[in-house]
Parts: C-alpha cells; sequence; structure tokens
C-alpha cells in the first residue's frame, strides 16, 4: 500500500458526482457479494469514526466491507491506505457487537473496483501497521 497523496481541491459538483460513483460501487459490491452467498446486513452505515460501505454475513463470519472505485484500473493502487483503513477499523470498533451476535469471526476486507474489471475482494484487510 503506498503513501496517501496530498488532497486535490474538487469542486462541489466534482464531489457530488465522485459521491455518486461511489454509492454505484457500493451497489456493485453488495451485489457481486449476494450474488457469492453474502446476505447484505447494512449499507452506508454512519459511526462517529466514519462510514462502513457493506457489512455482510455468511455462517461464522461477519466482514465490514470498503469498497473503492476508480475510473482507471491504474489508480486502484492507491486506492486504500493505512489512514482509510484505520478510519475503517476505528468504526468497525464502535459497532462490531451490534453484527456478530452469534459468536461470528469478524474481519475488514476491501473491495476494488474499476470499469471493464472484475471486482478484487482483499479478504482481511485490517492488520494494524507498525
Amino acid at each position: 500500500m503506498s503513501e496517501p497523496r496530498p488532497p486535490v481541491p474538487r469542486t462541489r459538483e466534482q464531489r457530488h458526482e465522485a459521491d455518486s460513483r461511489g454509492r454505484q460501487g457500493e451497489a456493485e459490491a453488495a451485489m457481486w457479494l449476494a450474488q457469492r452467498g453474502w446476505r447484505i446486513l447494512a449499507e452506508r452505515l454512519k459511526t462517529k469514526a466514519g462510514e462502513i460501505d457493506l457489512i455482510v454475513r455468511k455462517p461464522g463470519l461477519v466482514a465490514f466491507v470498503e469498497v473503492k472505485w476508480r475510473a482507471r484500473t491504474a489508480a486502484l493502487a492507491d486506492a486504500i491506505d493505512e489512514r482509510r483503513l484505520t478510519r475503517v477499523a476505528n468504526a468497525v470498533e464502535m459497532v462490531w457487537q451490534d453484527y456478530a451476535t452469534q459468536d461470528e469471526d469478524i474481519r475488514i476486507d476491501v473491495i476494488l473496483l474499476a470499469p471493464g474489471q472484475k471486482p478484487t475482494h482483499i479478504e482481511n484487510a485490517w492488520m494494524p501497521f507498525g
């Protein structure tokens, strides 16, 4: 995972377009996971620590999924980094007990999406760095 790049200022229209693409990516990821036997428990769950894109369950396992969509496949390499995963992990810490109610294992996954590419599912993506 690479170092985060400084944010590039975006216009309101660019932020709205990015949010819309992100929502479409999350819907695509949810459908892709459902086709693979996952049950969708929650989408876009907001916590004080941040947002969790998807919460999904299979027997014995609950996954908290960060979805990243990029217009170009090459940009996926920079889509996820320690800062983003730490934010997701902090959000998961606040709510996991509400979803892993049957003593399931939990993990944080990432799904990377780009036009014309099959989704890349990174299982158990969160490992504290350092």
